[in-house]
């Protein structure tokens, strides 16, 4: 696909286009064989084992996509019904399906304890500065404080009523250690009922630079920079002692 649509391919899978371009009128986009996301985006979904899993916080949905086009049974949650419908237009679009739920995930108990959810937190969205610098001067160190805060409550709502033995991947797209590092330092503080899955290099080709020493992922925009770069983000993994 990459030759076909006069891109690269990145080692995680991804096809980077080498020119701006409609991305509508690409070669299969109508079909349903491809969807926009970044590449450091792409990466959390690689990372949940294989099974049935809740998306929370899913808007606009391209980890959803992944996880649907991985075979497994997918509930994206989110609390915007309006950024969800761009996920509704790409599941007729590909194919793939999902139960889409409309809820604060606050608020939002399943019927079943999830053994697998990806967490993708309502960030600063500093990791984004590559491709939207203006985000340095949108963004406070108050709004960063009020994030983190938020982040912790869906990380404790999430840990309450995950199952045992359950797995789950936290990720933001900031560079702000305290909606990274920080937050699961102070969360496996709390939660003495969870531990750290370390993410391993043969998880993510070409990324060893990525992988900290806890086996956390911090991708810069500078990796990968011949390629284009990647977006800042930060990744962990999580599994509940049963």
């Amino acid at each position: 696909m990459a030759k076909a649509l006069e891109g690269v391919c990145l080692p995680t899978g991804s096809v980077r286009l080498t020119k701006l371009t409609d991305v509508t009128a690409l070669e299969g986009f109508d079909e349903g064989r491809l969807w926009v996301q970044d590449a450091a985006a792409s990466l959390p979904a690689r990372l949940l084992p294989e099974g049935d899993a809740i998306d929370f916080c899913a808007a606009p949905g391209g980890k959803s996509l992944q996880l649907a086009a991985q075979g497994r049974h997918v509930v994206a949650l989110d609390r915007s019904a309006r950024r969800l419908a761009r996920l509704r237009e790409n599941l007729i679009r590909t194919g793939l399906d999902a139960e889409i739920v409309v809820s604060d995930a606050l608020n939002w108990t399943p019927k079943q304890a999830p053994k697998r959810v990806l967490l993708d937190a309502p960030c600063s969205a500093t990791g984004t500065l590559r491709r939207h610098p203006d985000t340095g001067w949108l963004k406070s160190p108050v709004d960063v404080e009020k994030l983190a805060a938020l982040q912790s409550k869906l990380l404790d709502h999430v840990a309450h009523i995950m199952a045992d033995d359950g797995v789950m991947v936290y990720c933001v797209c900031s560079l702000e250690p305290e909606e990274g590092e920080d937050q699961v330092r102070a969360f496996l503080q709390r939660r003495p009922d969870f531990e750290r899955m370390a993410i391993t290099p043969d998880e993510l080709p070409g990324l060893d630079m990525a992988l900290n020493k806890d086996g956390d992922v911090r991708t810069l925009p500078s990796h990968w920079a011949v390629q284009g770069g990647l977006d800042g983000f930060f990744i962990a993994r999580f599994r509940k002692i049963a």
